[in-house]
């Protein structure tokens, strides 16, 4: 045991914890700052009643059935002042009693106004004696799984996972570079492989701190399922974890100043950020750049995380990400073994 504590891999890696604990920063927007995205979503997008919208008529008759509908919300009103009520976005739609029909006013580009307009005609239509010609009803879903923040908290484990990955590694490396602190540790009898073994180590013991203080959270206040198994969700974590610290450590390799790896690790996120679907599908993005968008490791990572604990999928079905996870983890460092600066 002695000869343990008294190595430098040892002594690296719990300088990497001792140093990641006495920056409260660091600290927050890796375990406070996802959590507080997650209450904030799913306070945003709760289950509640659907929205009753506020539409206008230019005659008694027509407000009375517009009012029939629960969806809607109606009030008499003449056509001037209801086309000002729709150029402020009081009203989304306004009936307009023409000879022997309506007219509806509305803005088309608005999904509301348009909703508006189907419940409006449907309400005016049947006060007007038009009948179903097939009964329809409805089933509505609200059961865990099938909600945005079940969607979401997959996307947010990913993205945290990333930034405390990348951040995590090139901030640290380019500092202690900046400093001079490499040239003194590549002059030492230390093997130059343990300096950035010691960063794989305390980015795996913090990863499980992460993950479990996230989900856990998740489950508890949300009821997120998990509906895989957890042993793979664990390890997908870790391989999303090192194929990201690999990237870090490709980004951190010859930059020698922290505003230069500032840079450069932003331009590596930010497409990850609009384009691997965190918040919403990543498929909405046109089909010329879908190629683009599924080698993305986030993507990979997000859409492996999702699969295993909505979907309950297993490895063997993951194995498309999987692989281009392992493909991020592998390409990068060996690049990094080749180019990396210690002065």
């Amino acid at each position: 045991m002695s000869s343990l504590t008294d190595s430098s891999l040892y002594e690296l890696t719990s300088t990497r914890f001792r140093l990641f604990f006495r920056e409260p920063e660091a600290m927050f927007w890796i375990f406070v700052f996802p959590i507080l995205l997650a209450v904030g979503l799913g306070i945003a997008f709760r289950n509640r009643p659907a929205d009753v919208l506020a539409v206008g008529a230019t005659s008694a008759q027509l407000t009375q059935a517009l009012n029939l509908d629960k969806g809607l919300s109606a009030a008499v009103i003449d056509e001037e002042e209801g086309t000002h009520e729709l150029t402020t976005g009081r009203i989304l739609l306004l009936a307009i009693q023409g000879n022997g029909g309506v007219a509806y006013k509305y803005d088309d580009t608005n999904p509301d106004g348009r909703l508006a307009r189907l419940l409006a005609d449907r309400a005016i239509q049947k006060a007007a004696g038009q009948k179903e010609a097939l009964r329809s009803s409805n089933d509505l879903v609200h059961e865990a799984g099938a909600r945005y923040i079940d969607f979401v908290v997959p996307g947010l484990l990913g993205m945290n996972l990333m930034g405390s990955a990348i951040w995590g590694l090139g901030f640290s490396i380019v500092e202690a570079r900046q400093k001079k602190l490499l040239k003194r540790f590549v002059a030492s009898p230390m093997p130059r492989w343990e300096y950035l073994a010691s960063y794989i180590l305390s980015r795996l013991v913090l990863l499980v701190i992460e993950v479990i203080a996230f989900l856990g959270f998740s489950k508890l206040v949300f009821g997120v399922p998990f509906r895989g198994s957890l042993w793979e969700l664990g390890l997908l974590c870790v391989l999303t974890s090192l194929s990201l610290s690999s990237l870090g450590l490709l980004i951190a390799s010859r930059a020698k100043t922290i505003e230069a790896v500032s840079g450069l690790m932003n331009l590596a996120m930010l497409p990850m950020w609009i384009l691997s679907g965190i918040f919403f599908s990543a498929t909405r993005f046109p089909k010329l750049i879908q190629p683009i968008v599924q080698a993305l490791p986030l993507t990979a990572a997000i859409d492996a995380l999702r699969g295993n604990m909505l979907q309950g999928m297993n490895l063997s079905q993951l194995a498309a990400p999987m692989g281009i996870l392992t493909a991020w983890l592998v390409v990068p460092f060996l690049i990094s073994l080749r180019i990396f600066r210690w002065r």
